[in-house]
C-alpha cells in the first residue's frame, strides 16, 4: 500500500514568461511506493511541474523537496543523480544508434580500457526488455529509426527503467504505445511502484488513469486544483476541474440522419500486400466513418492507400470521379481528388519542427499563394491568419518555431495545414493522440462543423469514446477486412469490442 508521507513535496513554485504564469504558487505532495496521475489541459501547468523536477526549468520560486532534502540542480544530470527520471512526451532516443545503445545511452558499459562494451551492452538492454516484460520482440540490434512508433516508446521508457530511478515521470508515455503493449507496460509501472518506485503519471486517457493511479492531482491555468484518491471522483466532476465545463458536452450533436448525396469515396476489394485483403467501405459527404478495432488490423493502410502513399493498391477505388489511387500524396491534392491526410506522428510526419508556424502552414498550399513562382505576402498572412482564426491555435506569433508549441496546438497546426487544401475528402489517423480533453473538443467541434459543411471525413482512432460519441458510423477492422459495421443503438463499446475480436457480427451479416 502506498505510505500516507510525503516522499516529495513542492513548496510554493512559480515559473512565469513573460506575463503568463506557467505555474502560480503550486504546492504539491506525492508518496512513495504510490502511481500519482497528473490531470489537466494542455497549457495547465504539468509539463513545466516536471520539467521543474528534472531540472529542465528553473522555477523563479519555491523549492523541491525529496525525502525530506532540498533539491538544487542545475539540469538533468543532477535529477537523474538524485534518482528522478523523466520519460518525456516528445522522444529524446538517438535514432540511428540501435536499439542496445538507445537503452544503454545514459551509462553505457566500458572496457577496461575505457571503451564502450557492445556485447555487454546487448546484454543489459536484452535484460532489461525482459525484466520490463514487454518489447521482448525488440532485436536490440536493429536501428531505432527503423522500428514502429509504438516499440521506439518501448526503448524510450526501457532508457528510463535501466537507471533504476525513485522517482519516474512518464509524460504521455502510453499514447503511442499499441493497444497490445499498454497492459505489459501498467504491469510494469504496478511492479516498480511496488518495490518502491514514485510513478508520476501524466495522461490523457482517462481509463489509463483509472485503472493505474492509487492518487490524481488536477491542474489548470498553473495551479494545483485538487488532489484526490482514484475512483473518489467521477469522470465528470474530474473534466469540470479540468476545463470548467462538463463531460456531456465534449462530443457535438451528430447529424442523425444518413447524408442523402452519392458516396464522395467507394472502395470494393481494396487489396494491398498481406495487409489489406478485400476493403469494401463508402464515406459521403456530411458524414465522419471511424475505423475501429485492435491495432495493427489495416486500418492505418487503408489511409494510407486511399491517400496515395502506398504503392501497388489492388480492388475497385473511386475518390470523386476518378478510379484509381491518387499517384502519390501530392496527387492527392489535385482538383480531381481533394484527399489530405493527417499522419499519426505530428513529429515525424506532418512538421518541420525546427520551422516556424507560418512556414508549416502553408507548406501543402506554397504553389497556390505564388503567382509565377513568388509567394504573395498578402495572400501568405491572409491564409495564415484564417487558419489560426479557424483552428483557435494558442500562438502570440505564427513566426515562432512550432516546437515552441504545446502538443495540442502543433496538432491543430498540422490539421490547419492540410485543411488549406480545401480537401473533400479529409483522412486522419489517431488525430486526438496524446493532447488534453480541452483540445480533443474544439477537434471535434471543427470536425463536425466541416462535416455538416460538406466535408467527407474518415479516421482511425484507438479511442472506443470517439467512435461512439463523434462518428455516424464505424466500422471495425478485423484481420485486414471489415468486420463491422455499427451504427445508432448498436454503436456500443461492447459491439465494437467484440467485432474487433471477431467475435461480434461478421462482414456479411452487418449491423445497422
Amino acid at each position: 500500500m502506498p505510505e500516507t508521507s510525503a516522499f516529495l513535496k513542492l513548496d510554493g513554485i512559480s515559473k512565469h514568461y513573460g506575463g503568463v504564469f506557467a505555474l502560480n504558487n503550486v504546492h504539491f505532495e506525492a508518496s512513495k511506493a504510490s502511481i500519482h496521475a497528473i490531470l489537466g489541459e494542455n497549457g495547465a501547468g504539468k509539463s513545466t511541474l516536471m520539467k521543474s523536477l528534472v531540472g529542465v526549468v528553473h522555477p523563479e520560486e519555491g523549492s523541491i523537496l525529496l525525502e525530506g532534502q532540498r533539491l538544487r540542480m542545475s539540469g538533468s544530470g543532477d535529477a537523474a543523480e538524485h534518482g528522478i527520471v523523466c520519460i518525456f512526451q516528445e522522444l529524446s532516443i538517438v535514432p540511428d544508434l540501435n536499439v542496445a545503445a538507445n537503452i544503454c545511452l545514459a551509462d553505457p558499459p566500458r572496457t577496461r580500457l575505457g571503451l564502450i562494451d557492445r556485447k555487454k551492452q546487448a546484454r543489459l538492454a536484452r535484460e532489461t526488455l525482459q525484466d520490463m516484460g514487454v518489447g521482448l520482440d525488440i532485436d536490440v540490434h536493429s536501428k531505432v529509426a527503423d522500428l514502429p512508433l509504438s516499440k521506439r516508446q518501448i526503448v524510450e521508457i526501457a532508457k528510463a527503467v535501466i537507471r533504476k530511478p525513485k522517482v519516474l515521470i512518464l509524460d504521455e508515455a502510453t499514447s503511442a504505445l499499441t493497444a497490445a503493449d499498454v497492459e505489459p507496460v501498467m504491469a510494469l509501472l504496478r511492479r516498480l511502484r511496488d518495490e518502491g518506485t514514485l510513478i508520476l503519471f501524466i495522461s490523457h486517457r482517462m481509463h489509463e488513469v483509472e485503472a493505474l493511479a492509487d492518487t490524481c492531482s488536477v491542474f489548470r491555468n498553473g495551479e494545483h486544483v485538487e488532489t484526490f484518491a482514484t475512483g473518489s471522483r467521477s469522470d465528470e466532476e474530474i473534466v469540470q476541474m479540468m476545463i470548467g465545463k462538463p463531460l456531456s458536452q465534449i462530443f457535438p450533436e451528430k447529424a442523425g440522419e444518413t447524408p442523402e448525396a452519392p458516396p464522395y469515396l467507394e472502395t470494393s476489394g481494396l487489396s494491398w500486400n498481406d495487409k489489406l485483403k478485400g476493403v469494401d467501405l463508402d464515406v459521403r459527404p456530411c458524414e465522419i466513418v471511424g475505423l475501429g478495432g485492435l491495432d495493427g488490423q489495416g486500418q492505418q493502410e487503408v489511409l494510407q492507400a486511399l491517400a496515395g502513399v502506398l504503392r501497388g493498391v489492388a480492388g475497385h477505388i473511386r475518390i470523386g470521379e476518378q478510379t484509381e489511387v491518387p499517384n502519390g500524396p501530392r496527387g492527392g491534392l489535385t482538383e480531381g481528388y481533394r484527399v489530405a491526410l493527417v499522419p499519426e506522428d505530428r513529429k515525424t510526419g506532418g512538421l518541420f519542427l525546427p520551422q516556424s508556424i507560418a512556414n508549416n502552414l502553408t507548406a501543402p498550399i506554397l504553389e497556390r499563394i505564388s503567382p509565377r513562382g513568388v509567394v504573395s505576402g498578402s495572400e501568405e498572412h491572409a491564409r495564415i491568419d484564417e487558419m489560426i482564426r479557424t483552428l483557435q491555435i494558442k500562438v502570440s506569433s505564427a513566426d515562432l518555431a512550432v516546437s515552441t508549441l504545446s502538443g495540442g496546438n502543433q496538432q491543430k497546426v498540422v490539421i490547419a495545414k492540410w485543411l488549406a487544401t480545401k480537401p473533400k475528402l479529409l483522412l486522419l489517423i489517431d488525430p486526438t493522440r496524446g493532447i488534453d480533453v480541452g483540445t480533443k473538443q474544439e477537434i471535434y467541434r471543427l470536425l463536425r462543423d466541416l462535416a455538416n459543411d460538406g466535408l467527407a471525413i474518415l479516421f482511425y482512432t484507438t479511442d472506443y469514446d470517439e467512435l461512439i460519441g463523434l462518428c455516424d458510423r464505424a466500422l471495425v477492422m478485423y484481420d485486414g477486412r471489415i468486420n463491422a459495421e455499427l451504427s445508432g443503438d448498436q454503436l456500443t463499446e461492447q459491439n465494437i469490442l467484440s467485432s474487433a475480436l471477431n467475435m461480434g457480427v461478421g462482414a456479411e451479416e452487418r449491423v445497422s
